[in-house]
């Protein structure tokens, strides 16, 4: 901001004009016979020049004490025109200097380096000072918390670099689609916390979900050739007037965001005050007490992975048998990608049951050993979702569903379910899908004969990039391309390991 003004400009025309007019007068008399000399008259124009430099200097004088003000009252940006050199262009110099260094070092401390936006404790310092002034005129006031889903996947996989381009890629989006009044920041990590005054839950809900919708429709562009889409999960918490609390509203808003994570992230939850007839949404427990919750919750993972492997154990490999050479490839990829434990767990998984929505493909179907005909080969593309469907309603599995969900994509497009290409496939699907066109390619099935191997490997290569993930198959061929991959049976579930060595004791004794 630059001080400026027609009036003061005037002011100098009035005095140049008076000073000029003077003199004009003197000459004017001296031609008449007034009596007046010409160093009189020149004494004139002399007087109206002095006047007219006291005014400009006074200008610029007024126009420095204006910045200095506006710069006390911390209204930063503030300068002033510079317009020349000597003592007044050197003090214009050094006041825009100065207004210059104060912006910066307040950007410094306020803002978040890498994303643009509001720090931690900026964001806290505007959520108490929208607090205070919700509580005061008894206004609507809500929080949102916002963390992105498998952050650390994405680092681990691509690295920093790429997970930077993403934050400050969702905060661009965040700015941009965000009203005047709302203000976004950076929470910590991943996580972004936004304020929204005058707005209650369930206005804020519906900018939370158009925020959420706008991020999972982008892809962020990380360097030639990888565009990555992520997911974020949402929590909300608010209210009105005397009942707001800014430490409430953050627990509560925070809360709430754990919960939409844990219902199958990429949502939008909001905190509700407990009540009589309500479940309480939250409640502190001990770490022994979350121990044991998450043993026994494995327990009844395995018990359902158990309970899914039995069923279609006795079927052909190619009509949804659980696959150990599947489940021995996928987890080693992952492993291989230091993958989170928790994600291995949900590749295994996922490996092992990828082909269970066969169990409602018709048999005459899967044994065919012709050409499918189109209505034949569009029952066959429904298996990826039933298995989902499956594994969601089996409970305790849905995220090994997601990734059978997506098995059958392609890198390079056209696949199915949804026609989803690169990185926007899972990277568990891009796994899976590798094990699983090995697996399919060194079995016989009724309409092909095994090839071995090494054969097995060049067709890997050979659609690396358009069916598979390159940089995947690069990884299968390094840890298999001496040794084929055998199948580890500790990677069935507990149960499910005693029932397989049952049934191989069975087999021994019939024949």
């Amino acid at each position: 901001m630059q001080s400026t003004g027609v009036l003061p400009g005037l002011g100098l025309v009035v005095m140049i004009g008076l000073g000029v007019a003077t003199g004009a007068a003197v000459m004017t008399a001296i031609e008449d016979g007034g009596g007046l000399t010409v160093p009189v008259a020149w004494g004139g124009v002399a007087i109206g020049a002095a006047l007219a430099l006291g005014w400009l200097t006074i200008r610029r004088l007024r126009a420095i004490l204006w910045v200095a003000e506006r710069l006390s009252q911390g209204e930063l940006g503030a300068t002033v025109a510079n317009s020349g050199n000597g003592l007044l262009g050197r003090l214009e110099r050094s006041i825009n200097a100065v207004s210059a260094k104060l912006t910066e070092t307040h950007n410094a401390a306020t803002t978040d380096l890498l994303t643009q936006v509001s720090n931690r404790g900026t964001i806290l310092s505007c959520l108490f000072t929208e607090v205070d002034r919700a509580v005061r005129h008894g206004r609507p006031l809500s929080v949102a918390f916002v963390d992105l889903d498998h952050f650390k996947v994405i680092n681990d996989t691509h690295g920093h670099q790429v997970g930077d381009v993403v934050l400050r890629g969702v905060a661009g989006l965040f700015q941009a689609s965000l009203r005047q009044s709302d203000v976004v920041g950076r929470y910590g990590g991943e996580e972004f916390m936004v304020v929204l005054p005058e707005t209650g839950p369930e206005e804020a809900t519906l900018v939370a979900e158009k925020l959420r919708l706008l991020v999972q429709r982008h892809r962020f562009t990380a360097s030639e050739g990888l565009a990555l889409g992520v997911t974020i999960s949402i929590g909300i918490a608010g209210g009105q007037g005397k009942s707001l609390r800014a430490e409430s509203l953050v627990r509560d808003a925070d809360q709430a965001m754990y919960s939409a994570k844990s219902l199958g992230r990429n949502q939008t939850y909001v905190f509700e005050e407990p009540n009589d007839d309500a479940r309480v949404p939250s409640a502190p427990i001990s770490s022994a007490g979350r121990a044991r919750a998450l043993q026994v919750a494995a327990i009844a993972r395995q018990a359902t992975e158990a309970a899914l492997s039995e069923i279609i154990a006795p079927l052909p490999h190619y009509r949804g048998k659980p696959s150990q050479l599947i489940a021995t490839v996928g987890v080693a990829i992952a492993r291989d990608l230091a993958l989170p434990e928790r994600e291995v767990e949900r590749i295994r998984v996922a490996s092992l049951l990828h082909d269970i929505g066969k169990i409602a493909v018709p048999e005459q179907i899967l044994e065919k050993p012709d050409a499918l005909s189109t209505a034949e080969w569009d029952f066959v593309k429904q298996h990826p979702r039933i298995g989902q469907v499956i594994l969601d309603e089996a409970g305790g599995l849905l995220e090994a569903g997601k990734i059978i969900l997506h098995h059958h994509e392609r890198f390079g497009g056209h696949g199915y379910p949804h026609g989803l290409r690169g990185r926007d496939i899972p990277l568990g699907s891009r796994i899976v899908s590798i094990a699983d066109a090995y697996d399919a390619m060194i079995q016989d099935r009724p309409y092909k004969r095994a090839i071995n191997h090494d054969e097995a490997l060049v067709e890997l290569r050979r659609h690396s990039g358009t069916q598979f993930d390159p940089e995947l198959v690069d990884i299968f061929i390094r840890l298999f391309a001496e040794q084929p991959p055998v199948a580890d049976l500790s990677l069935l579930a507990p149960r499910a390991i005693a029932s397989e060595r049952s049934r191989g004791t069975q087999r021994r004794a019939s024949a």
